[in-house]
């Protein structure tokens, strides 16, 4: 944070009541997130940042009506294209959930448009109600065996150091590069380490052992556990704990219980990925307090884990906390247990009133339609129908097998029906047939394979939203609506389709990189709620977000098995598998 003398002083005054504060907020019970106390006083704030806590006078009065005072919340660890939105809009919904600060990972868009998509994010969440901080991309691709739209070397990432708004090096996900000593991707570690950034994790899979290896590069926090052991060992070494609850992934319920009143000021609540309908429905990670609370941790623990403690990882010495000198990011609670929002205040300003968001509170237009005009727009080969069979001499495959609400998928060696040589989709058995097909560099490939669990009885998914490269995945039970749905991709620069039979019955064009919409929160959210509509014609009856689960079939990162546009991808033996066994 920036002062000169001028502003100095004049906090001094303030803080020393010698003249009257910006705003002065009254009548509260402030929770102090140090002690775990609640306490009284008024809180004086000039320039934005509080000067005291007593007994002040002020220019402007807010009366907090003896509800509760807590810091604005922060979301350690999430991306800004998964809700689909431009970090303007996004801005609008977060705030009214008590969101004034976001650590966001960027490697979505990177992936698809190298540094110019991360030069996109920065210049796109300039001068907004909430702080958005960006962890840059440090696996751009996120592995050798798939097709990104980008490549990011470390010294790709060097000059993003200097921005004022850049902490770290995000989810370092390549454990293979460190335990085999990469040299470039060991670079991108050094440089990090040498600019006093902090870097952040995505140690999936890993045993204590190797964790061991991991952590001694110096990467600290992580967010990918899949169990409680592997909650406790990251713990165990000195790690911060992500617990992440969000749209495709949900783990809270059972990694809350390893929190305890020791170690839980080394644990954070995120929400890594979440669709626009589950932000407006739920909320972010005010909803991940409120769930925590249900499973019976204390409010002030979990109130800590999205305020104090993301700050103080990411070095935020003036975030997170009601106190002199911390910034005013203040949330006013009607209730504490339910976390009800009623006012939001951001840097000393009220943006929520009532719980509903204050058109003042943007200064500027959304910008990001002109920011994008140098991205890239789809660059993929013509399209035949035929480019969708899978060729079979057996009936045994090897099958993607989805987990509901997880990353993880399983592997399952399952007999198929064939049809003159081809494998044929099976509603009764419930195996569809899945493509990956390269969308940034006109190589022509197309991944194929089989994928259970999602239980369609016809047409069609597609999606321009596909981890980590962001190829157009696609899944159904025809290659003819299969080749509809992605042709109307084409069309649209990127997005979500449905098909059934002849028709698209809906769809989200995603024209900023294939991954945000150009449109306002409303908007998307009149389309999501059209998409979700349209899969009771598709005959999809699942309890997780279909598109969402999709878009993560495409990541080798995550076990057991997954699809790329070069081929069936098994985790375990981190190489490329054929889809006959």
């Amino acid at each position: 944070m920036k002062i000169d003398m001028n502003l100095l002083k004049k906090r001094i005054r303030v803080a020393n009541k010698e003249i009257k504060a910006d705003t002065v907020v009254k009548n509260g019970k402030i929770l102090n997130v140090f002690t775990g106390e609640i306490t009284e006083g008024d809180i004086a704030i000039v320039d934005g940042i509080i000067a005291g806590i007593g007994k002040y006078d002020g220019k402007e009065s807010i009366d907090a009506q003896d509800k509760v005072i807590v810091p604005g919340f922060i979301d350690g660890h999430m991306h800004i294209e998964s809700t689909m939105l431009t970090p303007h809009e996004l801005s609008k919904v977060l705030v009214q959930h008590g969101v004034t600060t976001v650590m966001a990972d960027p490697h979505e868009l990177a992936n698809v448009a190298g540094t110019e998509g991360i030069d996109f994010m920065l210049n796109a969440s300039e001068e907004l109600p909430i702080d958005v901080f960006i962890m840059l991309p440090s696996c751009v691709p996120a592995t050798s065996f798939e097709n990104s739209g980008a490549k990011l070397d470390a010294e790709d990432l060097q000059p993003f150091y200097k921005h004022p708004r850049v902490l770290g090096l995000a989810e370092f996900m390549d454990y293979s590069s460190i335990v085999n000593l990469n040299e470039e991707m060991l670079q991108k570690i050094i440089n990090a380490h040498s600019n006093g950034s902090i870097i952040d994790g995505h140690a999936t899979g890993l045993s204590k052992e190797e964790l061991n290896v991991y952590v001694s590069a110096g990467i600290y926090a992580d967010h990918e556990c899949a169990n409680v052991k592997e909650a406790k060992e990251r713990l165990e070494l000195g790690m911060y704990l992500m617990i992440r609850e969000g749209t495709a992934a949900k783990e809270l319920k059972k990694l809350i219980k390893v929190v305890t009143p020791i170690n839980s000021r080394r644990c954070m609540l995120v929400t890594d990925d979440k669709l626009l309908d589950d932000l407006i429905a739920e909320g972010s990670v005010d909803h991940n307090v409120r769930l925590a609370i249900k499973e019976g941790l204390d409010p002030v623990t979990a109130i800590q884990m999205v305020t104090i403690n993301a700050a103080e990882f990411f070095g935020l010495r003036s975030f997170g906390a009601i106190a002199p000198g911390y910034q005013a990011d203040l949330l006013v609670l009607d209730e504490l247990q339910n976390i009800s929002i009623n006012k939001v205040l951001k840097n000393g300003k009220c943006v929520v009133d009532n719980g509903k968001i204050k058109k003042e509170a943007f200064k500027l237009k959304d910008n990001s339609k002109e920011l994008a005009l140098n991205l890239p727009k789809i660059n993929m080969k013509e399209l035949k129908k035929d480019d969708f069979k899978i060729q079979l001499t057996s009936d045994l495959c090897n099958i993607i097998e989805i987990v509901p609400n997880s990353l993880i998928t399983y592997h399952r060696v399952e007999k198929v029906d064939i049809d003159k040589g081809d494998f044929s989709t099976s509603i009764f058995n419930d195996q569809l047939k899945m493509a990956v097909i390269e969308r940034h560099h006109q190589t022509g490939n197309i991944g194929l394979g089989i994928v259970k669990g999602f239980g369609i009885k016809n047409g069609a998914i597609a999606t321009t939203v596909a981890h980590d490269s962001h190829n157009i995945v696609v899944v159904g039970t025809s290659d003819e609506e299969m080749f509809l749905a992605v042709n109307h991709l084409k069309k649209m620069n990127g997005g979500i389709a449905i098909v059934s039979g002849k028709e698209v019955i809906a769809s989200l064009p995603l024209s900023i990189g294939g991954l945000i919409s150009e449109n306002s929160y409303l908007d998307v959210q009149k389309q999501l709620n059209s998409l979700n509509q349209a899969l009771s014609v598709i005959g999809f009856e699942g309890d997780f977000n279909p598109f969402l689960t999709l878009s993560f079939l495409t990541l080798p990162v995550i076990p057991e098995i997954k699809l790329t546009d070069t081929g069936l991808f098994e985790f375990k033996t981190f190489s490329h598998i054929k889809v006959q066994v």
